[in-house]
């Protein structure tokens, strides 16, 4: 779940967030091919779905020899493309347990991956230069205290909350409203969009309070801290319009499509072996969004310098 929870070379859009793409009609012509080396990907907008699918595709074309197409989709429509065969894995979910249920458990057209190997976390963060100035703020029940600092042109005389993309899976309009607080939620558009305006805030040293999630290379350039919210506890967040508690931590998942799964041979061997670490995808990552490299450069770069970790994928 990026509850959000939402690529890189060929047909891909890079960092302009998802739109609501129907991947019940549109597809890559080389999914689910015939006697080719072809694998179709489905991209993720945000930028370490980016860096998986970076690395997967470079090692899928230089080491093993095959095609790889590209597909960006959004969250919800990929598990539909999955199913169908339009699409060959989903590299990075953060839990959609109804899609889950329905296409692994009863339908069976689509096979769990394994563990990604990276941990994913959603929550509220402010920048960690205003956190030290007012360290109560970092507790969810003093946020109205602060609510006129966090106040933009946008949030209606409210306090903003800045979410990124309406595409993404999100609690939190019924956060603000079950925990009675004095926000607005704002959607800068997409990830890109958010990056560029808490960039902004960081720049002039203002307060803002946004959901924001990690693995994310961000961090490394505005620190943030998270805003505590009431425990998570499990099934707190399974009637979406009555959510009052933090987001979980979620081990993110692969998935394959159950035909390419047994008849992917090479390809769908290491897309199941793929596991790295968080620190592997940041570094990606960070070459990719600021570094403004490539996704195939960004790739490379890291292959070359940690063949350690990719060899036993190729095993």
């Amino acid at each position: 779940m990026r509850v959000r929870t939402i690529p890189v070379l060929g047909a891909l859009v890079l960092l302009t967030g998802c739109g609501a793409a129907d991947m019940t009609r549109q597809a890559s012509p080389f999914a689910n091919a015939q006697g080719t080396r072809t694998v179709t990907l489905s991209v993720q907008s945000w930028v370490g779905a980016q860096a998986n699918v970076a690395v997967a595709q470079y090692l899928l074309e230089h080491k093993l020899g095959y095609r790889v197409d590209t597909v960006q989709v959004d969250e919800i429509p990929a598990w539909d493309a999955l199913s169908q065969g339009r699409v060959d894995a989903i590299l990075e979910d953060w839990g959609h347990p109804d899609q889950e249920q329905r296409y692994v458990d009863d339908k069976k057209t689509i096979v769990r991956g394994g563990d990604l190997g990276v941990t994913g976390h959603i929550g509220w963060y402010v920048p960690t230069y205003f956190a030290k100035q007012h360290p109560d703020v970092t507790d969810w029940k003093n946020l109205d205290k602060y609510a006129d600092r966090f106040r933009t042109a946008e949030s209606g005389g409210k306090g903003q909350l800045m979410d990124g993309s309406p595409s993404y899976v999100t609690n939190d309009k019924a956060l603000v409203n079950n925990l009675d607080l004095d926000y607005q939620v704002v959607f800068a558009g997409s990830e890109a969009a958010q990056i560029t305006q808490i960039r902004q805030f960081a720049k002039e040293k203002k307060p803002f309070l946004t959901y924001w999630y990690s693995p994310q290379w961000l961090f490394e350039k505005v620190p943030m801290t998270e805003v505590k919210l009431p425990a998570y506890k499990e099934g707190c967040d399974a009637d979406p319009e009555k959510v009052a508690c933090a987001y979980p931590h979620t081990p993110l998942q692969k998935y394959l499509n159950a035909d390419f799964s047994k008849k992917g041979g090479e390809a769908a061997a290491l897309l199941k072996k793929f596991r790295w670490t968080t620190e592997d995808q940041n570094e990606v990552s960070l070459m990719i969004a600021d570094q403004k490299l490539t996704p195939a450069e960004a790739a490379r770069k890291w292959v070359d310098s940690h063949p350690s970790t990719w060899k036993k994928w190729l095993s």
